[in-house]
């Protein structure tokens, strides 16, 4: 199976008919049809690391001040705890704690409703912990590429652009310059299949400071970035911005296909 990384915006896009959320169908229409999917969702932040272990995940609404219309969205999607398991036992150290009480934030079900809109398909999510570095979950992807091979869908939702305290309220799909710069450098550095820098001194500069003020957006994309190979292949089925400080870029990494 492809991995990809998938920038998600407002939780509005759930409810809206636009460019970004047509992308995402088109994205459904042309990806292979996994096993399951498991979701990196930048919000799910916790101590240790735990990964959804339930038949029947609930539809969380983790959020406030928005319409009634996004409260009263539900993703119906099946879990899977023996691949939970499997998870588990694949990765023994860090220990893979088995969760009860998670389900489906909005990480999830606001792109994988378009997407997957039948929501066939079982999903689980893996959440991130806070306490450990950048190079942690990088290499935690590592240990998830494994699971590619089985069918399941390696998915990150966050953001590489992600400030919310420099929203530009009155330009819905502008950039500021700063925004522009950092997803431009990542993009290029990507595309050089040079990582180290996205995990410590591109985030030390002005541009990556303003872009990464907290890492929780940013660490799905290091997921991504681990359970990737050499032999894949990089393109960007999305890019734009939203509200002048988020980027909707978005990766996908697969298998180099020849005729």
């Amino acid at each position: 199976m492809p991995t990809l990384f998938v920038g998600h915006g407002s939780p509005m896009n759930a409810l809206a008919e636009n460019n970004f959320t047509q992308s995402l169908n088109r994205l459904g229409q042309t990806l292979p049809r996994p096993k399951a999917i498991l979701m990196i969702s930048a919000h799910w932040l916790t101590a240790g690391t735990w990964v959804t272990h339930m038949p029947n995940p609930k539809t969380i609404h983790d959020f406030y001040g928005f319409p009634k219309a996004l409260f009263d969205v539900q993703y119906p999607a099946v879990g899977d705890p023996k691949l939970a398991e499997q998870i588990q036992s694949l990765i023994p150290k860090p220990k893979v704690q088995l969760d009860q009480a998670w389900g489906f934030d909005h990480g999830t079900w606001s792109i994988l409703k378009h997407i997957y809109p039948k929501a066939d398909i079982p999903v689980l999510q893996l959440s991130i912990d806070m306490s450990e570095p950048p190079e942690f979950h990088f290499e935690l992807g590592k240990k998830l590429r494994a699971l590619r091979k089985l069918g399941v869908l390696i998915m990150g939702s966050g953001n590489i652009v992600h400030n919310l305290r420099q929203i530009a309220w009155g330009d819905p799909n502008g950039a500021l310059p700063w925004a522009i710069e950092f997803d431009s450098e990542v993009k290029q550095h990507l595309e050089k299949r040079d990582y180290k820098p996205l995990m410590g001194e591109l985030l030390q500069t002005p541009a990556g400071r303003l872009s990464v003020p907290t890492p929780d957006h940013y660490y799905p994309l290091l997921y991504i970035l681990g359970a990737s190979d050499e032999s894949d292949q990089l393109t960007f089925p999305i890019e734009g911005y939203e509200l002048g400080s988020i980027s909707l870029r978005s990766l996908i990494f697969d298998k180099k296909t020849t005729n």
